[in-house]
């Protein structure tokens, strides 16, 4: 069987003294064209490679990483390497996950390679259409570009305790950015989708149709008066605060302290009925993977269910500090240990519609896009910038931007309410989501 390139680097890591080792191989590839008024203003392509070792002497670690797949490298890598280690302070967390899986993994099932390999040609004409379309709109004045890409990420990671596996994912994106109205008034946004598949990518005739209509809504904003509003965060922000929550139950923070939902596991930090769900084993999913960045089975998992939060994120380090074993959340680049992340990452959907969300508001906000960010992860305090539009008597009115919108992520978590418009989109989704009580700054 031929050596491959994090085996061999395995091997030399032994030889120079490593009690145990773990490498990772990336290799990305991609393609892109941008394409502004029809004319192409930026076709790129591009190949990366990148090598990482992680040794362990004892209780100290050390991390290298190198560009160079020569086997002739990977002595001095794995010997700088290993001298790095005898001089660090020691770790009493460190060490390989003692739950990695043992033999060969791949992605079978997941589904995650794509057979369409488009040319440049067909790039460029997809971001033409795209744009075409947005700026065959009455209204729209100028724009930013769209572009059309795809790629391939490929990734192998081995262990010295017999752990070896490999998986590779491919990618499809179309985007537009627009703008509308003129001087002081001009508004600009955009649409964006990937997916792994090129058969899942919405057409590029929709992706400029929704810039277009999306900028357009936007023209002549206002600003609400100061005050306590129920506001509802559109699916295309709202995962925004998944992301927020990750933060807070990541196991390194919790370890560290630094969370204001340290004291919160088991415990109801949700309604009752909401779940939060990572699967790193969804079929075609942004994110998804066989194994962990420390060869752990990737399973998935019920962050909160009820509304009771059911874990920490944990890969083997923040485990041991917390005396609790890896759940595979680890996530790694070659240039850094491991630390807890999530995968495909969803908030389940509710039971109303969008409609049905804010029928009974009478007067509150729909936010639509948020800028800046001043979120306390100490105490949960929570700030931002935000645009988006009216909601009067139910029915969403006329825009609204320069506002900040402020609460407490914990009161917040509280009090969500989410719709049934959920989509898979990204690696983190989310429905519309209501929370009543929302400080909003405006004139």
């Amino acid at each position: 069987m031929t050596t491959t390139p994090v085996e061999a680097l395995l091997a030399a890591a032994r030889r120079h003294g490593a009690d145990h080792a773990d490498a990772i191989l990336v290799r990305d590839e991609s393609e892109s064209a941008l394409v502004r008024k029809g004319v192409p203003e930026g076709i790129e392509r591009s190949e990366s490679v990148a090598l990482g070792l992680r040794v362990f002497r004892g209780k100290r670690a050390a991390t290298v990483s190198t560009s160079v797949l020569n086997e002739a490298e990977f002595d001095r890598l794995a010997e700088q390497a290993c001298a790095m280690a005898l001089v660090v302070p020691e770790d009493q967390y460190a060490g390989l996950a003692e739950a990695a899986l043992q033999g060969r993994f791949d992605a079978a099932g997941l589904d995650l390679e794509c057979s369409s390999a488009p040319s440049m040609d067909d790039l460029l004409a997809r971001a033409r259409e795209a744009e075409d379309t947005a700026l065959s709109f009455e209204g729209i004045t100028n724009t930013n570009g769209a572009s059309a890409g795809h790629g391939r990420t490929s990734v192998m990671l081995g262990t010295s305790a017999g752990f070896f596996g490999a998986y590779s994912r491919t990618g499809h994106s179309t985007s537009a950015s627009v703008l509308a109205g003129e001087g002081a008034t001009m508004q600009r946004d955009y649409a964006f989708r990937s997916a792994v598949h090129l058969e899942d990518l919405e057409s590029p005739a929709v992706i400029g149709r929704e810039a277009a209509e999306r900028v357009l809504a936007r023209i002549n904003p206002g600003r609400p008066r100061t005050g306590t509003y129920s506001v509802i965060y559109d699916p295309r922000v709202s995962g925004t605060l998944l992301g927020h929550l990750v933060g807070a139950i990541n196991g390194a923070a919790i370890a560290r302290g630094t969370s204001f939902l340290k004291d919160s596991l088991g415990k109801q930090i949700l309604s009752a009925g909401l779940t939060v769900h990572d699967d790193p084993r969804r079929i075609r999913g942004a994110a998804s993977r066989p194994f962990d960045a420390e060869g752990c089975a990737a399973l998935p998992l019920d962050l909160i269910a009820d509304g009771i939060l059911q874990t920490w994120l944990l890969d083997s380090r923040s485990g041991r500090q917390l005396n609790m074993p890896t759940n595979g959340r680890a996530s790694r680049g070659v240039a850094s240990p491991p630390s807890p992340s999530v995968t495909n990452l969803h908030l389940a959907a509710g039971t109303l519609s969008s409609e049905a969300l804010r029928s009974d508001i009478s007067e509150g906000i729909l936010i639509t896009e948020l800028m800046g960010s001043s979120v306390n992860m100490l105490t949960g305090d929570y700030s931002r910038g935000a645009s988006g539009f009216m909601i009067r008597n139910g029915e969403i009115a006329e825009p609204v931007a320069e506002l900040t919108v402020a609460g407490n992520l914990k009161d917040m978590f509280a009090r969500m309410i989410p719709g049934s418009d959920l989509m898979f989109r990204q690696s983190v989704n989310a429905p519309s989501i209501r929370i009543d009580g929302m400080n909003i700054a405006g004139l």
